[in-house]
Formats: structure tokens, C-alpha cells, sequence
């Protein structure tokens, strides 16, 4: 087939490249240039910079074309923008959700339209097909598994993707990345925001947020302790960066219509743990919802599942009970489900 392949710079896009190119299918690479390169000039040398280079080499060495796609105006509008709404809303945001679903098997397929057949990434995930409904499966690595990331994919961005490196795991990437003497076998993975690259997070708030000064409290006694620059650079449990004597201190709680950030010496307050929660706005893979209510769900990436119970309301929201509490759930973030080995779909935790 005619396939795109999103390339990144890394080592698992490019091991789905040279995959898919031994297997006889005809590959163009493309790189979406997303970086906010221009804003954050100031701070340096461009980490997209060396992306684009280790990109650009892996397709030379392969003999494969590379194209790089401006996406930067979509990524503002639909991803940027989301961002900047939870984290002023108080919520914790998780925008690589809405990257996959919007940018890269969404804005990005409509610009190549039906030049292509599919759309590769470098996933941890499977897809399979059955009576033509597209079902979405774990990789058999349960740490790097990437499911929970595409949980809100649809039917039609499923029928047009392929995840090459999917039924493997980490390590027997490396290998493969060894055996293609690939330029960017021993690079280390990226982290943090897909957007940012290696610009801080606080920098990105201070350059869209500005500063809003108010006041640190204790939580305890109401008595006002030091000032804080923007209650949008606090996060709770947070214990640096308060910059108070007498400590160690906790962010506990935050006012956002009053800008005020609560803290407390007592880190039980923030250890609390709860075991029921409500979803809404949920995105069911196969367009419904499932049949069952004793399911499995994650609350965060990585290989932790709880067994859970999933009550749908009249109201289109969804009370989750898990089997055991959970001390890390945080309103904006993603349940995402899953029956078995199969990611059913996900919902946005209040």
C-alpha cells in the first residue's frame, strides 16, 4: 500500500518506517512541524532542530522521502488552546489525547486526503479488523503500551491507521533499531508535553498567563503566609518551589476565582483516597457503549489497571467505582476503558 508515516525523530517511528518499507509497501515519511518554535526563540537552540536532523537521516538512510508539514496554526487552535482553557480552569489537561484524535489522524489526514491508504505511527498498539468493525488492542509491553492515548480515536481513523511496532515490546525495538544501524537506536525517549519539547512548563504558562499574583493560606488556620505568582503554577501535592520557611509544605487546595493557593505541613490532606469518581464526554471506539459494567480502567498512563464498575447515567455522565482507592485522581484527566486486552473508548474525569 500507499502509507504515510508520521516520523518524530525517534527511535520507534523510525523502526515502523524501516518495517513497513521491508514489507513492500511504498512509504513517504512526514514530519509535523508543531514545536512553538517562533514564541520560545529566546530560550535557546530549538530541540525540533535536532528532531528534523535525526529524521532526516533515517529516511536517507532508508531512501525514503521526507516532507515537513506546518501544523503549527491547528496545534494553537485545537490543542494550545485546550491547554491553556483546563490549566486557567483548574483541571489537569492532557492534550496528547486530543493530539492523536485531531491532529495526527485528524487535521493531518485531511491535508493528504486519499493520496495515501494509511496513516503509520510508532504507536505501542494494535488494530484489528472484524466484520468491518475496528477494534483497538494493547501492545504486549504493558508499561510502553499506548492505548491509553488513543483511546478517543474514532472507527474512521482506525480503518486508515497502522501501527507497525505494535505486537512488540521495548526492548526488541532497540534490537531492531541495532540491526538497521539506525542513527537514533540509543536516543533516549521523549517526555513530558508533546508540544513543548524542552521548554519548561513554566515557561510556557508564564508566556501565555502572564503573572497574577495572590495569596499563599494555610489551610488550618486561614493565615496568610507568603504570595504566589498565578495559582496556574501550582499543581496539588506539590511540595517545592513555595519558597515559605517552616515547612516541608504541601499545596493542598486551590480557590481559582480567587487566586488563592492553600498549603498545609500535613501531607495526609493530599494522600486521600477515593474509589468512586464521574466521567463525562465520553468517545466509545465502537460507537457504543459497552455491554457490560464490570470493566477495566486506567486513570493515568502506564501498566496500572483497577478492575472497575461503570454506571452510565440518563445524563450522559458515568459513575466509576474502582476496586481499590486511588490517591492521584485528578479532574480533566482521562478514564480510559477497557474490556480484556481491547481499549473500548474513554471518558473525561470531573
Amino acid at each position: 500500500m500507499n502509507v504515510a508515516v508520521l516520523l518524530s525523530g525517534g527511535v520507534d517511528s523510525s523502526v515502523a518506517l524501516r518495517l513497513l518499507k521491508d514489507q513492500g509497501h511504498k512509504v513517504t515519511a512526514f514530519y509535523l512541524k508543531i514545536w512553538l518554535q517562533d514564541e520560545f526563540s529566546f530560550l535557546g537552540n530549538c530541540p525540533w532542530e535536532e528532531d528534523l536532523k535525526f529524521a532526516r537521516e533515517v529516511c536517507r538512510q532508508a531512501d525514503v522521502p521526507l516532507e515537513t508539514v506546518n501544523m503549527q496554526d491547528e496545534y494553537w487552535d485545537k490543542i494550545v488552546s485546550y491547554t491553556i482553557r483546563e490549566i486557567k480552569n483548574g483541571r489537569t489537561p492532557n492534550p496528547d489525547m486530543f493530539c492523536n484524535r485531531i491532529i495526527k489522524f485528524g487535521q493531518f489526514l485531511d491535508k493528504i486526503d486519499s493520496a495515501f491508504e494509511k496513516v503509520a505511527s510508532g504507536h505501542y498498539a494494535n488494530i484489528e479488523e472484524n466484520n468491518g468493525i475496528f477494534r483497538l488492542k494493547r501492545s504486549p509491553d504493558p508499561v510502553k503500551d499506548q492505548t491509553y492515548f488513543l483511546a478517543y480515536m474514532t472507527q474512521s481513523q482506525l480503518a486508515r491507521a497502522m501501527f507497525p511496532i505494535g505486537l512488540h515490546n521495548k526492548s526488541e525495538i532497540r534490537e531492531i533499531a541495532e540491526k538497521y544501524n539506525l542513527i537514533n537506536k540509543n536516543r533516549k525517549d521523549s517526555q513530558g508535553i508533546c508540544f513543548l519539547g524542552r521548554i519548561k512548563f513554566s515557561d510556557f504558562l508564564k508566556q501565555h498567563l502572564g503573572e497574577l499574583p495572590g495569596d499563599i493560606i494555610e489551610l488550618e488556620t486561614g493565615k496568610r503566609l507568603g504570595r504566589h505568582k498565578g495559582y496556574y503554577f501550582y499543581t496539588i501535592g506539590q511540595r517545592s518551589g513555595l519558597g515559605l520557611h517552616g515547612g516541608p509544605w504541601y499545596v493542598v487546595n486551590k480557590d481559582v476565582p480567587a487566586n488563592i493557593v492553600y498549603i498545609s505541613r500535613n501531607e495526609e490532606i493530599i494522600n486521600r483516597e477515593k474509589e468512586t469518581f464521574t466521567v463525562a464526554d465520553f468517545n466509545w471506539i465502537e460507537n457504543t457503549p459497552p455491554d457490560k459494567k464490570q470493566l477495566g480502567v486506567k486513570i493515568r498512563h502506564g501498566a496500572n489497571f483497577y478492575h472497575s464498575t461503570l454506571e452510565l447515567n440518563p445524563d450522559g455522565t458515568g459513575k466509576v467505582v474502582i476496586e481499590k482507592p486511588d490517591k492521584g485522581i485528578a479532574p480533566g484527566q482521562f478514564a480510559v476503558f477497557y474490556d480484556g486486552d481491547y481499549c473500548l473508548g474513554a471518558g473525561v474525569i470531573c
